[in-house]
């Protein structure tokens, strides 16, 4: 698999941003599973903080937030949770992980990015000790099945195929993002219109090709023309768009978020040009933390996510991981997901 893609959002994984273009290493879909506990960031302290960003390469802005244990709202865990003292967060990250939302950190060892951190912030607001689990994506399904896992916080799309085995916790919207060079004065302005005249690279079999090719007949029926190019990595595709050969590239919008922090300093810096939501225009996609149906858990931890919301630590969460436009106003239990038809 060429090292620069995330797992591009296909039908099997269901999300626009699981399978994000990979800036750091392919995603294979292989058997493993490891406990992060002892690596996994800076985790709440004695006196209720949680630092978030750390070692993250120069993908985010490393930030301390207080976070002391809200009783009222970890008086709604279910009672076994609240019994061992933990809570066991899964990512579906192995082997080579997928920044900017969780992956090996500067030191070699630590396993960072804003997954682990949004988990661990939660973990903080119930009072619970967060342990990581990290897995392969098929595998953080089978911990969550079997109790391993309490709860997973790796960019999972809320869909109603998932709910009729898991209960969900929406933290994120799941969106998709034009990247331009930065002196580009081009803007999607969230009107496929605004495409006429372009040349667009983007992912052969994902969900931004369906989306982008869907555009381009519209186009061609208004007498228009987009064009769409394709390349075998993201090292042709950026230098397609630094050689100014092709006008965007129509990806995931945290891989894209990731990029803008890694050239930000180089000769050909990138902006992002806009969003759109990865369920398409009827529906804004979510990701959510997905817990086993009837556990429990959805509840107290939309509770600790609106929580975070209120007191301002979200913002900053998102903000230190470039992912400000994808907040949420609320945390919603088991939210409108993907139709079955489209799941």
């Amino acid at each position: 698999m060429p090292t620069l893609h995330f797992r591009v959002r296909i039908i099997r994984t269901l999300t626009a941003t699981t399978a994000l273009v990979l800036l750091a290493g392919g995603l294979a879909a292989c058997g493993g599973d490891s406990s992060a506990s002892t690596a996994t960031g800076a985790g709440p302290s004695s006196s209720g903080t949680v630092t978030v960003g750390s070692l993250s390469n120069g993908a985010a802005q490393e930030t301390t937030l207080k976070v002391p244990e809200v009783k009222a709202i970890s008086a709604g865990l279910p009672k076994d949770i609240a019994a061992k003292g933990e809570l066991v967060i899964g990512l579906g990250a192995l082997p080579a992980g997928f920044p900017p939302l969780a992956y090996v950190g500067s030191d070699q060892k630590t396993l960072t990015g804003a997954e682990p951190d949004l988990g661990r912030l939660v973990a903080a607001v119930l009072g619970l000790k967060p342990v990581v689990k990290n897995s392969t994506w098929e595998n953080l399904f089978v911990g969550i099945d079997s109790g391993k896992v309490d709860v997973a916080f790796s960019n999972v799309t809320d869909t109603e195929e998932r709910k009729r085995t898991y209960e969900f916790a929406s933290y994120r919207q799941d969106n998709l993002a034009f990247e331009v060079l930065k002196d580009s004065t081009w803007n999607f302005a969230d009107d496929y219109r605004t495409l006429a005249g372009k040349t667009v690279a983007v992912g052969a079999g994902t969900n931004q090709e369906k989306i982008l090719l869907e555009w381009r007949k519209k186009l061609q029926g208004e007498g228009k023309k987009l064009t769409v190019k394709y390349f075998p990595d993201n090292n042709s595709t950026y230098l397609a768009l630094t050689g100014k050969k092709i006008d965007a590239y129509f990806g995931p919008n945290p891989g894209i978020a990731y990029h803008i922090t890694q050239d930000a300093t180089t000769p050909n810096p990138t902006r992002n040009a806009g969003k759109y939501s990865g369920a398409g225009a009827s529906l804004q996609g979510l990701i959510a933390a997905t817990a086993k149906k009837d556990s429990g858990l959805a509840k107290p931890v939309a509770a600790a996510i609106n929580h975070l919301i209120d007191d301002g630590q979200y913002a900053k969460w998102l903000s230190a991981w470039n992912l400000s436009n994808e907040a949420v106003a609320t945390s919603e239990v088991n939210p409108p997901g993907l139709p079955l038809d489209n799941s």
